[in-house]
């Protein structure tokens, strides 16, 4: 919201960015040059007004037109005007960034988990906006996580605690695998999962896939982090679809990695996590020994029937030996779920797990050690017990209308039943 002063005498009314303090008035909220509080509040209160039916009015245009970026002015701790944007669902913001108590000059990032639940925290500035061929891309600058990404107006990942999600999806294959040398990474434009990779003295090539080329410059620009794995000569980057690029490769690889988005409606990638993608695509492209993960989505208590039993249980129907595990991710608000496939037994004991950390892995994890797999791959009892197939079919019925994550056919739920 814009505050406003003025120089009365010739009736000139000055835009005055962000709010500010009378350092000589008790009252906060008073403006310079003698302005009332009466007189901030009529200005603000148009303003707010006015700003209202403008936003009503483009989210009203935009819905109908099928954009999916809504814009609006938000001020920053600094008092500039800057832009924030809201991902638009169905007509139903996904994502966005408010303001929130302008006497504090907060901006607070705000998330739709699902219906009736939502998880905002607070901004300190948005670093970026903008829009790629395929989705929308934010980068923030948050006071609880730090950086934090969001894409078409989910967060995906937080400077804070990133790690546990890369390391959980990267360090279980690759030191269950014996000699794992060349990877393959559906996705992953953002680079940590590279890094991680790249972190194993036994791999020669990495090759990530991702579909979208300017998310993964972006990436490079911003996320200095990463800056190190980009600059590998041992990681190849490829910008294609990642399906018809395994497709139309001979190769074969020890550890196929999917580091995708969850498989929505009318997303790019929910034709990546069905029965027939993995057992005609991925399979076939996995050396002797070699072994698949993906990330898998919501893992916890009651959201794990979203995608990630779905995914689990079409896994199951096309390799032998299948491991689903689990960590809490704290800028996600949820426990986040991942599996591991393979035709190969997947068993090794913590000790095991430590040493082959010790003579593989350069640098020492911040997360992930053998007890801690250990404990991630033991799933809570209602996790393990909503493994039926009532709620797989439930599931397919609930996603087939509204998001497509159906990862088998009705025929092959019911078949599994």
């Amino acid at each position: 919201m814009t505050g406003y002063q003025g120089r009365r005498d010739k009736g000139e009314v000055k835009p005055l960015v962000g709010f500010v303090r009378h350092k000589e008035s008790i009252d906060p909220m008073v403006f310079k040059l003698g302005h009332t509080k009466g007189d901030f509040y009529r200005y603000a209160y148009r303003k707010m007004m006015m700003m209202m039916v403008l936003n009503l009015i483009r989210i009203i245009i935009m819905s109908s037109s099928g954009s999916r970026l809504a814009l609006g002015p938000c001020p920053d701790l600094d008092g500039r005007n800057i832009v924030f944007g809201s991902v638009l669902e169905g007509g139903k913001a996904r994502g966005e960034i408010k303001l929130r108590n302008p006497s504090r000059k907060s901006c607070w990032y705000e998330e739709e988990i699902e219906e009736n639940l939502r998880w905002c925290f607070a901004l300190n500035s948005i670093l970026h906006t903008g829009a790629t061929q395929f989705q929308d891309i934010q980068l923030l600058d948050t006071k609880p996580f730090g950086k934090a990404l969001v894409i078409d107006g989910k967060l995906q990942s937080a400077e804070i605690d990133e790690f546990i999600y890369h390391e959980s999806l990267v360090h279980p294959p690759l030191l269950h695998h014996p000699n794992p040398k060349t990877i393959f990474v559906m996705g992953g434009g953002e680079g940590s999962t590279a890094r991680e990779l790249l972190r194993h003295k036994t791999v020669n090539k990495v090759v990530m896939c991702d579909i979208d080329e300017e998310v993964v410059e972006f990436c490079k620009s911003y996320l200095a982090v990463n800056s190190e794995a980009f600059g590998d000569p041992r990681l190849e980057l490829i910008i294609n679809d990642a399906r018809v690029e395994l497709e139309k490769r001979d190769d074969k690889y020890d550890v196929i990695i999917g580091d995708l988005a969850d498989p929505l409606e009318g997303g790019p990638c929910y034709q990546l996590y069905t029965k027939t993608f993995y057992e005609l695509t991925v399979k076939p492209r996995l050396m002797e020994g070699g072994i698949f993960v993906t990330q898998a989505g919501p893992a916890g208590v009651f959201s794990h029937t979203e995608v990630f039993s779905c995914i689990f249980n079409t896994l199951k129907q096309v390799f032998k030996y299948v491991v689903p595990y689990s960590a809490h991710i704290p800028s996600y608000a949820d426990i986040w779920g991942w599996v591991m496939a393979s035709d190969y037994p997947i068993t090794l004991s913590p000790d095991e797990l430590d040493l082959r950390m010790k003579q593989r892995i350069n640098g020492e994890n911040r997360y992930l050690d053998g007890k801690t797999f250990v404990s991630a791959s033991t799933l809570s009892k209602a996790v393990r017990k909503s493994g039926c197939s009532k709620i797989h079919l439930w599931a397919w019925t609930r996603f087939s209308s509204q998001a497509r994550s159906s990862c088998l056919t009705r025929d092959e739920f019911v078949h599994e039943r």
